[in-house]
């Protein structure tokens, strides 16, 4: 087996290390400040307006490296394998490095729903303004009345008038609301209760000025706001309308519109959360290397040289299986590669939470203080294993393909 990256990947890996050491790496305390500044003068979510974001992003598109995760005619045109590998070297600064490059989700994702199911009038409208970066967006699928692992559950209404879709109902957890800059709602509502449980529901585009559409607060993350992301929000729709032209795709066409948006997201976020714990794998070396207690380094004691070995061998593990992942996408398709997309979701958040909790054990009472990455990306990493679906609906959904696998006749 050939594990080498071709010559094109290689560049840009030369190219994004080079940009992160010389220029997100030093912003980092600047990009703080200024977020501190924001808040004191009211602006605490628009961190896309902070002059250290518009001077990486300035930067990051005269090195090419802009919009590098999206594939086709509309992106730099990189695979699956190709990108994963540049997902993890922006996973080191997860709260600069990929919205510097306009690879960081929530945008991603939807850029991507547009560039596939998205008529060519809003594509024009909502996709050319988001690659340019020049707005923001956010995706409302999730609620909080339901089981919102079972995307079929959603209660949100959406009912046509008309030329008008009206739409009520809440949805929480909405990643970048909070940001003014989120001028666009990707809203997921059920059309048609009465269809195929997974044909009811429908995408519609939703403008935030939208009479109607009411931001209703921020949520936190284990006492984190998340303003690096724009927050996450509760939203409440009452008799929000819109143009019928606003629909993505077809009526009942949202369920698997949701899904085909989720499987290159996971390559995404597991190859980012693989580089946050190359972070704090880096992080703890470091520190048990200079930290001395009872009259030696802690790198002399056997528990933490485990820990150390341990997290080396869990990442090596996790990158082949997400590489793999990649591959399979890229030369079968993402359907044939569905036990590996469920595979990495539930094994990389849990792997890298393991590894950032032992950082933090070797950092003490500081691990879990704003002096260190530790404790946000943790609680980052942590939310992961609920994001997209928690880890025992993956892993009954395996166990059940599994089964079937092993007693075929």
């Amino acid at each position: 087996m050939d594990f080498s990256f071709d010559p094109q990947t290689l560049e840009l890996q030369e190219r994004l290390r080079g940009f992160m050491e010389s220029q997100v790496a030093p912003a980092e305390a600047d990009f703080y400040q200024e977020l501190d500044a924001f808040d004191a003068d009211g602006q605490r979510w628009a961190w896309s307006a902070t002059p250290t974001m518009q001077r990486l992003q300035a930067a990051a598109r005269e090195q090419g490296l802009w919009n590098l995760f999206l594939p086709g005619e509309h992106g730099a045109g990189l695979t699956n394998v190709q990108y994963a590998s540049l997902a993890e070297i922006t996973g080191h600064q997860i709260h600069l490095a990929p919205p510097a490059l306009n690879c960081a989700a929530p945008d991603t994702g939807n850029m991507e729903v547009l560039a596939e199911f998205g008529s060519p009038q809003q594509q024009e409208r909502w996709l050319k303004p988001l690659l340019d970066g020049s707005i923001r967006s956010a995706f409302a699928m999730t609620e909080p009345d339901v089981a919102s692992s079972d995307a079929t559950n959603i209660e949100t209404s959406i009912q046509r008038r008309g030329d008008r879709y009206v739409i009520n109902g809440r949805k929480w957890w909405i990643t970048g609301a909070m940001n003014p800059q989120c001028e666009i709602f990707i809203v997921m509502g059920k059309t048609d209760p009465q269809a195929d449980r997974h044909r009811q529901q429908s995408m519609l585009l939703v403008p935030r000025d939208t009479p109607g559409l009411e931001v209703v607060r921020p949520l936190d993350v284990f006492g984190f706001d998340d303003r690096e992301h724009g927050g996450h929000a509760e939203l409440l729709f009452r008799d929000v309308e819109v143009p019928v032209e606003n629909l993505i795709g077809a009526e009942g066409d949202g369920f698997g519109i949701a899904q085909a948006r989720l499987g290159p997201g996971r390559i995404h976020h597991c190859m980012r959360a693989i580089g946050i714990g190359e972070r704090a794998l880096q992080l703890m070396c470091q520190r048990a290397a200079s930290r001395v207690a009872f009259g030696s380094p802690l790198a002399t004691r056997g528990m933490v040289q485990e820990w150390i070995a341990e997290s080396r061998v869990r990442l090596e593990q996790l990158r082949l299986l997400t590489l793999k992942t990649a591959w399979l996408m890229d030369t079968a398709g993402n359907r044939a590669a569905h036990t590996e997309i469920q595979a990495i979701k539930i094994a990389t958040p849990r792997t890298v939470e393991w590894i950032v909790d032992k950082a933090i054990q070797v950092h003490g009472a500081g691990g879990l203080s704003q002096d260190y990455p530790l404790a946000a990306a943790y609680a980052g990493v942590r939310s992961l294993r609920l994001a997209d679906g928690p880890d025992e609906v993956h892993l009954t959904s395996m166990a059940k393909r599994e089964i079937r696998r092993q007693t075929r006749d």
